[in-house]
């Protein structure tokens, strides 16, 4: 096991609400390529950021996110520090405004070794290899470029080459396709194939096709509720959570949209975050959400 989430609940003070982003989240990521699907909105991010410990100080975190033994949510910010960007490293969803403008990419690059104690020669040799690696070339011409000199596909393999450089256990990757169009996709995906081989991959996406061309799992989110976690293969081929199942309808070729609006997260409702909007509505979906995989009462 990597890393393990249990009971997991991040809220956000808003004076005068609270937005419950994520509400009693438990989830194992093994050495494998975890999706995190779900609508903008559902708490992916939030949850990714979690892991972390990135989110801002209005947050309120509560649970447990044990990593080696240790709940990062109780360690001090240097002992944080360590583990961030070289255990568990993360990659943002938006290349263009998470490079710095006025730094080479290939110091920003070898500056994520830096600080993690490498030396500045072994950082930028290693750098020039990742840059080859991932067909940012020539290398050396590469490295001295402004991020405004790169196209936004090389921008964002700049980002995995800094998400990668220090040999993480784990890479959190945030929305990923975000913005891209279908080339583009294409060549993200296979970008990330090469990470499953150095990696965990813990892979927040609202893209479902994107998903299922990495994924070994599937984690699906919903008004800050996991309602199903199932292997990438079984899922695609047959949902069961009834989100699940109008998730999927809502895509091509049957583009059948889901009826009626997601909940508040300021004040979801009791029970399934989803039965406002089920066919398949009891009694007791209306006060409880059931243990296990499928958090659904049809299959509890």
């Amino acid at each position: 096991m990597v890393l393990e989430i249990d009971k997991l609940n991040v809220k956000f003070h808003l004076e005068p609400i609270v937005v419950k982003a994520v509400r009693d989240v438990s989830l194992k990521i093994k050495r494998e390529c975890l999706a995190l699907i779900g609508e903008s909105g559902s708490g992916k991010s939030v949850l990714g950021m979690s892991i972390l410990r990135i989110l801002p100080e209005n947050a309120k975190v509560e649970g447990k996110i044990i990593f080696e033994g240790k709940n990062l949510l109780e360690l001090k910010e240097k002992e944080m520090r360590k583990i961030r960007g070289s255990r568990i490293s993360w990659i943002p969803q938006n290349p263009a405004t998470s490079l710095n403008p006025v730094l080479k990419v290939g110091f920003q690059v070898s500056e994520a070794m830096i600080e993690h104690g490498i030396g500045k020669n072994f950082a930028f040799e290693k750098t020039l290899k990742l840059f080859d690696s991932l067909s940012l070339r020539p290398a050396e011409e590469k490295a001295k470029n402004y991020p405004c000199e790169l196209s936004g596909g090389m921008k964002q393999r700049v980002l995995v080459c800094m998400g990668i450089s220090n040999d993480p256990d784990l890479i959190i990757a945030d929305e990923p396709t975000k913005g891209i169009d279908v080339v583009k996709r294409n060549a993200v995906a296979k970008l990330f194939q090469k990470l499953k081989d150095v990696s965990s991959l813990l892979l927040i996406t609202h893209d479902l096709r994107f998903a299922e061309k990495l994924a070994d799992r599937v984690a699906v989110m919903y008004c800050g509720q996991v309602l199903e976690i199932r292997d990438a293969d079984e899922f695609f081929k047959e949902p069961l959570h009834p989100y699940s199942k109008a998730l999927l309808n809502s895509l091509p070729p049957k583009l059948v949209p889901i009826k009626g609006s997601s909940p508040s997260m300021v004040n979801p409702p009791k029970g399934c975050s989803f039965h406002e909007r089920c066919d398949y509505v009891k009694e007791i979906c209306r006060e409880e959400v059931p243990n296990g995989e499928i958090k659904c009462w049809l299959y509890a």
